[in-house]
């Protein structure tokens, strides 16, 4: 049976419980060039539901880098390891900034994993954290840090 489609208020609730904010790199969809999208952390084809604490609001690039992958190699060690859950995982555990606040940094298995398969790092959210830094908009002073 298919599933049904999101409302409007549940898109709105969504997108307010992660301060517009993509729930992975942090990425603020006001200086996004590309829209967010609701994405399954547990993809459907792997059980996942269409609950709302199984949807989190995503950039452009981390949605296509994630696809359909809820585990990855850790870069470290070479064991699979399952990627960061903004439901379940505190932000704050398995990440960290570096001191110029421009990359993200793994504290854990989760997090080096997560960063590597959804290059957290990418190029473009690195210089436009680096922008966003310069003028005080980075990190964003309600970003979804539990």
């Amino acid at each position: 049976m298919p599933e049904s489609r999101l409302t409007q208020q549940q898109r709105q609730f969504i997108k307010q419980r992660a301060k517009d904010c993509c729930e992975y790199c942090l990425s603020q969809a006001k200086f996004s060039p590309d829209p967010f999208s609701i994405e399954h952390i547990i993809p459907r084809s792997k059980g996942g539901s269409g609950d709302l604490d199984n949807l989190a609001i995503a950039c452009q690039g981390c949605n296509n880098f994630k696809y359909s992958h809820i585990e990855a190699l850790d870069p470290i060690t070479g064991e699979s390891v399952r990627l960061y859950h903004p439901r379940q995982d505190h932000w704050s555990k398995h990440f960290t900034w570096s001191s110029d606040f421009t990359q993200m940094l793994g504290l854990t298995p989760t997090g080096r994993t997560t960063i590597e398969r959804l290059q957290l790092n990418r190029e473009g959210v690195v210089n436009l954290r680096r922008v966003l830094y310069a003028i005080d908009q980075h990190p964003p002073d309600d970003s979804p840090l539990p």
